[in-house]
């Protein structure tokens, strides 16, 4: 799943992977969990996030390549919110290759900028997320023009980006990722 921030991403994760009876695998809960434990990758990881940047490939990737090998993973999985850059996706594909895995599907959720804004500015009311304020938000969102968007070409190139239209409400984007996964 992919698109800017408060596209739905996490939303439309947990409804494909409750659908379909595999994980998702989020790697912004994995991070701020990090972060809310204190560990060493935590520390680090919440300087990028405190900035609204994003956190670093080293950090990310580890994570990654880690939490695919459990055995929850084994019956498939939806990354939430990675890969985010053109390297990371090579990456990816490095680690899935090694497991004999691939990527199925990407879904690009396509949200315009001012609905993303109220989005995540009610998000940050509703859950006390101190990373989604205005300035944070305006950051994150020009980090995913200037950097996740050639991503979605990387995608595009590879056959398997599909584009969908992430506003009306969560059932009406539900069948919209539905037609697409088939599932």
């Amino acid at each position: 799943m992919m698109g800017p921030p408060g596209a739905g991403k996490g939303t439309q994760s947990k409804i494909v992977c409750n659908r379909l009876g595999i994980i998702q695998i989020s790697t912004g809960d994995i991070l701020r969990d990090s972060v809310k434990k204190e560990t060493i990758l935590g520390v680090k990881a919440k300087k990028f996030m405190d900035a609204g940047n994003l956190v670093s490939d080293e950090i990310v990737i580890g994570i990654i390549e880690e939490r695919i090998q459990e055995d929850d993973c084994k019956g498939g999985f939806i990354l939430d919110g990675f890969p985010r850059t053109t390297d990371q996706a090579k990456a990816l594909d490095d680690i899935l290759t090694k497991f004999g895995r691939k990527v199925d599907h990407v879904i690009n959720f396509e949200v315009q900028n001012e609905a993303l804004v109220e989005r995540l500015l009610q998000r940050a009311k509703k859950e006390g997320r101190a990373d989604d304020n205005i300035e944070s938000i305006s950051n994150r969102l020009k980090i995913f023009n200037e950097q996740t968007q050639p991503l979605i070409n990387y995608y595009t190139k590879n056959g398997i980006s599909n584009a969908v239209a992430g506003e009306g409400d969560i059932e009406e984007i539900s069948n919209r990722v539905k037609n697409v996964i088939k599932a």
